[in-house]
């Protein structure tokens, strides 16, 4: 199985382009993000420490502090301008933030905020009981290694909780650059079983993948490019096509897509993999030898 290889630059470029127009573009992703809260409900879990790991814009982490008020909560992310508009969008400069902080006394006094890779964490090992990631570690270079490296920062017992794309997303806008030319414009997505398998062996126990189909529909496929160009979402590809894209270019492109429009609009499917595992005691070893502890006492010796 082929791994993506992202161009980790890119990556951060395009979402520090996009950390202000972010949040009026993320439809889906504020979709995604309630939905990945929605299964925290089915969770027996009580972090004290919790790391939204690509946490953006901040939405992530406001659900995080509203259903865990005590934990402490860390938000990461790529990008130091999604950090800095997460910082502003938070409440807890203002007097509505001090008042709630008055109201719940338990509640941290501020959210950390650290930017960094997720398949380079700053935190030591085993020391959070909680990581959630909506919609980010498709951008990760090597998955299985990314995988690793969560599984390395959560506490034995931790849960790692997390929503990505698979292959299927944006599947149209993909056939249509087919019909373009045969250069990589859309970045690759990894197969549920494929990620369910990088879990198993990262060192996580019980893996559970779901996947669901969601759409969204547009007038006109300059409304769609608007929409990814505002949250950032570029090719990051290493080998993805370079530079503009001429009119004619342009006009194949818009009569490719003009085939996918179902009652007077034009679909972009997305395929939303949820998925979510414990990181167990964590006695298996990174070569994924498992660690047996023997208790051996010694015989009394006799009168």
């Amino acid at each position: 199985m082929a791994e993506p290889t992202i161009d980790k630059r890119e990556v951060a470029r395009a979402f520090g382009r996009a950390a202000a127009s972010y949040d009026a573009h993320a439809v889906l992703q504020r979709e995604v993000m309630a939905r990945l809260d929605e299964r925290l409900e089915l969770m027996s879990v009580k972090p004290g420490r919790i790391v939204d790991a690509g946490c953006g814009t901040g939405q992530g982490l406001r659900l995080l502090q509203a259903r865990y008020p005590k934990a402490d909560v860390v938000g990461l992310d790529l990008a130091l301008p999604m950090l800095e508009t997460a910082r502003r969008n938070s409440t807890a400069g203002s007097w509505l933030g001090s008042l709630l902080h008055r109201l719940t006394p338990h509640a941290s006094r501020h959210t950390p905020y650290v930017c960094a890779d997720i398949e380079r964490l700053p935190f030591k090992k085993s020391s959070i009981d909680l990581i959630w990631s909506s919609l980010a570690l498709q951008w990760a270079s090597e998955p299985e290694a990314a995988f690793r490296e969560l599984h390395r920062a959560i506490a034995p017992q931790g849960l790692l909780l997390f929503a990505t794309f698979g292959p299927d997303t944006l599947k149209e806008l993909r056939r249509a650059f087919s019909a373009v030319d045969g250069g990589n414009h859309v970045s690759r997505f990894l197969d549920m079983h494929d990620i369910g398998d990088m879990l198993v062996h990262a060192g996580f126990q019980h893996p559970v993948m779901e996947m669901e189909m969601l759409t969204l529909t547009y007038a006109d496929l300059k409304s769609l490019l608007r929409d990814l160009k505002g949250i950032g979402a570029h090719n990051a590809a290493a080998d993805r096509a370079r530079g503009m894209m001429g009119k004619t270019a342009w006009h194949r492109l818009e009569q490719a897509y003009e085939g996918f429009r179902k009652e007077g609009r034009l679909p972009a499917t997305y395929e939303v993999i949820y998925g979510h595992a414990w990181a167990g005691d964590k006695t298996r070893l990174e070569d994924g030898r498992q660690v047996i502890q023997l208790k051996i006492q010694r015989k009394r010796a006799g009168p």
